[in-house]
């Protein structure tokens, strides 16, 4: 199981982004979570997810608007569920507390409770931190399932220009790392 626990950054002089955080993850991470997502102290969030793919989904989203730190635990979780994230219980939980609190030191914001998966994970981003904000129009067009054809003519550029994009966004280097960290994720839950 995965526990994902991300704590916004200067809540105190900033508005509450735990509210948006909540929806993002639940429609990321969908039929993947075991319980809802909750807020469980002032600006933090916690969410229950079943599986690596939904959970690296759900730490990226965080990490790339800057403004979480983001831990994530894997691990046990108690049986039976409780009816809400707050009261479950395990290692997962224990683990994603841990590195929530490491995240806060790091100078990606995510902390993995597994080193090998933690340093796979702090590479992708580092990656997709130096992506422009070009890059990200790039990015998320072609993740909505747009061909490089179609960026081009939503964006009004070239395809050539999306080309660039692409690469010097890194955008198919995080394409192909992204199953082989899902996998490396998912053994580490195992």
């Amino acid at each position: 199981m995965f526990v994902i626990t991300a704590d916004q950054h200067d809540s105190r002089t900033s508005e509450d982004l735990v509210p948006d955080a909540l929806d993002e993850i639940a429609r990321l991470a969908g039929s993947a979570l075991l319980l809802p997502p909750e807020r469980t102290a002032g600006d933090e969030v916690q969410a229950l997810i079943r599986d690596a793919d939904a959970a690296l989904t759900v730490a990226l989203a965080l990490t790339r608007t800057e403004q979480w730190s983001v831990g994530v635990g894997i691990g046990r979780v108690e049986d039976p569920l409780p009816d809400n994230v707050r009261a479950a219980r395990g290692s997962a939980f224990l683990a994603a507390r841990d590195a929530v609190d490491a995240a806060k030191k790091a100078p990606t914001r995510i902390a993995v409770s597994d080193p090998d998966a933690e340093a796979l994970v702090r590479l992708l981003v580092e990656l997709r931190d130096r992506r422009t904000d070009e890059g990200w129009e790039a990015y998320d067009l072609l993740a909505r399932g747009l061909t490089q054809r179609e960026a081009a003519g939503e964006l009004g550029i070239s395809e050539g220009a999306v080309s660039r994009r692409v690469s010097a966004g890194g955008i198919r280097a995080e394409e192909a790392a992204f199953p082989a960290l899902a996998k490396v994720l998912e053994r580490a839950s195992a």
